[in-house]
């Protein structure tokens, strides 16, 4: 039985996110724990989503799957969050999301949990270090226990991301992830899982 609870929560337009948020989930599994893996709530407009196929798509082919809630937030042992970059910043998806967890954040019920994050850009230099970074304020203000990959593996060289995992998508392309990502990805999965753990031992 699993030890060790992992919440993947996450927001994505497209469907960049939701499949690195697939592979954190798999491969958290795979490290021993329960997994919950949950998108947000949309709030843009109809007229927006309709605008772009690929994000209409993505919108209709996730619209039965379960959105996050307070409870999944503290059910968790450890959480990932991931959002794309939105002007070197979390998509207000996920900030509406954040914003909501004030009575389980005046409870003391967001501390001394495991926290890392992953993002996607359209271009390489497209914000994904500071959207990590401005996503790690929130987990600060939790009392959170951020546990980035750094460069504790060889893997993360290629990478490159200290911070998380990040993905260049190229734009309306779409860029599939690459060995590279899915390494990266895999690695955060069970880093985050094994220092989860050790806390609660």
């Amino acid at each position: 039985m699993p030890d060790t609870k992992l919440a993947v929560i996450y927001y994505s337009s497209t469907g960049t996110v939701d499949a690195m948020a697939r592979r954190l989930a798999e491969a958290g599994e795979k490290a021993g724990a329960e997994v919950r893996l949950r998108h947000v709530q949309e709030l843009a407009p109809k007229e927006a989503i309709a605008s772009n196929p690929a994000w209409s798509q993505h919108a209709e082919r996730i619209k039965d799957e379960p959105t996050a809630s307070a409870d999944d937030m503290v059910w968790a042992d450890a959480v990932l969050f991931g959002s794309p970059t939105r002007y070197g910043n979390i998509a207000s998806q996920l900030k509406q999301f954040l914003d909501t967890l004030g009575p389980q954040w005046a409870q003391g019920l967001l501390a001394d949990k495991v926290y890392a994050g992953f993002t996607a850009s359209q271009t390489a230099h497209g914000g994904q270090e500071s959207t990590l970074l401005a996503l790690y304020n929130t987990i600060h203000h939790f009392g959170g226990i951020i546990v980035p990959p750094g460069y504790t593996d060889p893997l993360k060289f290629a990478d490159g991301n200290p911070y998380g995992v990040s993905h260049v998508s190229g734009g309306n392309n779409d860029a599939p992830l690459t060995e590279v990502e899915y390494a990266a990805l895999d690695h955060l999965a069970e880093r985050v899982v094994k220092v989860a753990r050790a806390l609660a031992n």
